[in-house]
C-alpha cells in the first residue's frame, strides 16, 4: 500500500550552490554521466516521459543564456551573471520501490497513473517553461525529474519559484516598526516556508490525493504507526472513490456522447427533412410559375383569337359592303333611264303647261300614269336610300314642283 508523497523544487545557476551543483552538473546527473553518477551503483540512462532529451535541454539552456541580457541602471544591459538561477527543477518521488513496481503489475499500473498526474500537473505548473520530464529507475524509489527554462528574456528562474517570490516580496517591502535586519530575515523565511507549504498542498490536491498518497509521513506529525496506517487506508479509500467517480464520469461522458450523437442524428434528419420540404416547395413554386405562364399564354392566345375573329368580321363586313355597293350601282344603272325619262317627261310637262293650258289635263293624266310606275320605283328607291345611308350619302332626287295655276 502506498505511503506519503514527496515533491521538491529547486533552481540552479551556472555558478552552483553551496554543494557545488551547477546547471551543468545537474543535467549531467540527469543524463547519468559517469562523473556525476557516483552515488548510483548501476547507472541506467533516463527514460523520457514527456518532452525533449536532456541533451537538447542543455543546448537550449546554453544558447539562451548566451544571448540573455539584464537591464541595469541607466537603461544599459549586460550579460546574465553566472550566479543567477537559470534552470528550474522539481523532483517527485513515489513510495513504491523500483523493485516493487517491476515485480507487481498492479503497482506498475498505479505508478503509471501517478506519472500521468505529474505530467498534467507540471504542464499547468510550469506552463511554457516546461521542457522535459524524465524517469530514473536505477535508484531505490520510483521517481521523476521535471526540468524547465525561464521564459523571460533575462531567464530568471527565481521569478517562478513561489518561495523565492514570497521571500523577495518581504525583503523588498519596508521594514515594520521596531524590526531589525535579523527580524526581517526571519519574517522573509517564514513567508518562504508558508508559500512552499501552500505549493505542497496544491501538489497534493492535484497528484498525491488522486494517487492515494498521504500528505505527510507519520514522523513529522508524531502519529503512531497504527494512526498513520489508518490514514493511508483513508487515502486509499479516497483514491478508490475518486477512481469510481472517474469511472462513473467515463460512463456519463459515454452516455452524454450517445445522447449527443442521437441528438445530432435527429438534427441531421430534421435538416434533411427541411431540405426536402424546401426542395418540394421550390418545385411547387416552379410548377405554379409554369401554370401562371401557361394561363398568361392562353390569355394572350385568346386575345389574339378575338382580334382575328374581329378582323374576320371586319373583312366580312367589308365584303358585304362591297356587295351592297355593287347592288346600288346596278340599281342606279337600271333606274337611270327611267329617272331620265321621268325628268324629261316632267320637263315636257312644264313646257306644255306654260305653252298650252289645255294640255294640262292631258299632262297630269300622263303624269298620274307615270306616278304609278314611279311609286313602284319609289319603294325600291326608298329601300335603296335606306341601304345607301349606311355606307354613303343618299342620292337626292329633286322633287317635282307643283305646277302653279295659270
Amino acid at each position: 500500500m502506498a505511503g506519503f508523497q514527496f515533491a521538491h523544487m529547486q533552481n540552479f545557476s551556472r555558478k552552483g550552490d553551496k554543494g557545488g551543483r551547477t546547471v551543468s552538473f545537474v543535467l549531467a546527473e540527469a543524463r547519468r554521466d559517469p562523473a556525476a553518477s557516483l552515488h548510483v551503483s548501476s547507472p541506467r540512462p533516463p527514460d523520457v516521459v514527456w518532452g525533449c532529451s536532456v541533451e537538447d535541454l542543455e543546448r537550449e539552456h546554453d544558447d539562451r543564456v548566451a544571448v540573455a541580457r539584464k537591464t541595469i541602471a541607466g537603461g544599459k544591459t549586460r550579460s546574465v551573471g553566472k550566479e543567477q538561477h537559470t534552470l528550474r527543477t522539481i523532483v517527485v518521488s513515489h513510495p513504491y520501490t523500483v523493485e516493487e513496481v517491476e515485480a507487481d503489475p498492479q503497482k506498475r499500473q498505479e505508478v503509471e497513473r501517478w506519472e500521468a498526474l505529474n505530467v498534467d500537473w507540471a504542464r499547468k505548473e510550469l506552463g511554457d517553461d516546461l521542457r522535459t520530464v524524465v524517469r530514473h529507475t536505477d535508484e531505490r524509489r520510483w521517481h521523476l525529474h521535471i526540468y524547465g527554462l525561464p521564459g523571460d528574456p533575462e531567464m530568471r528562474a527565481s521569478a517562478s519559484h513561489p518561495g523565492q517570490v514570497a521571500r523577495a516580496a518581504v525583503l523588498a517591502a519596508a521594514s515594520v516598526e521596531g524590526e531589525d535586519e535579523k527580524a526581517l530575515r526571519q519574517r522573509s523565511d517564514r513567508a518562504y516556508k508558508t508559500a512552499m507549504r501552500n505549493w505542497q498542498d496544491s501538489y497534493f490536491l492535484a497528484v498525491g490525493m488522486p494517487a492515494g498518497l498521504t500528505r505527510l509521513g507519520p514522523a513529522k506529525r508524531r502519529l503512531s504507526r497504527a494512526e498513520w496506517h489508518q490514514e493511508r487506508q483513508q487515502a486509499q479509500a479516497l483514491k478508490a472513490a475518486q477512481e469510481e467517480a472517474a469511472a462513473l464520469k467515463v460512463k456519463a461522458d459515454a452516455f452524454a456522447r450517445q445522447v449527443a450523437e442521437k441528438a445530432a442524428s435527429i438534427r441531421a434528419d430534421a435538416v434533411r427533412r427541411a431540405d426536402a420540404a424546401k426542395a418540394a416547395e421550390k418545385q411547387a413554386l416552379k410548377r405554379e410559375e409554369a401554370a401562371r405562364r401557361a394561363i398568361s399564354q392562353a390569355e394572350r392566345d385568346t386575345r389574339a383569337a378575338r382580334r382575328l375573329r374581329g378582323l374576320g368580321g371586319a373583312i366580312r363586313a367589308l365584303w358585304d359592303g362591297l356587295r351592297k355597293s355593287l347592288i346600288v350601282a346596278r340599281l342606279r344603272e337600271e333606274l337611270r333611264p327611267t329617272v331620265e325619262r321621268w325628268r324629261q317627261a316632267e320637263a315636257s310637262a312644264r313646257a306644255a303647261a306654260s305653252a298650252e293650258a289645255e294640255l294640262r289635263a292631258k299632262a297630269e293624266k300622263r303624269l298620274s300614269a307615270l306616278s304609278v310606275s314611279a311609286a313602284e320605283l319609289g319603294a325600291q328607291r326608298d329601300e335603296l336610300r335606306a341601304r345607301l345611308a349606311l355606307y354613303e350619302p343618299a342620292a337626292v332626287v329633286a322633287p317635282v314642283p307643283a305646277r302653279s295655276q295659270p
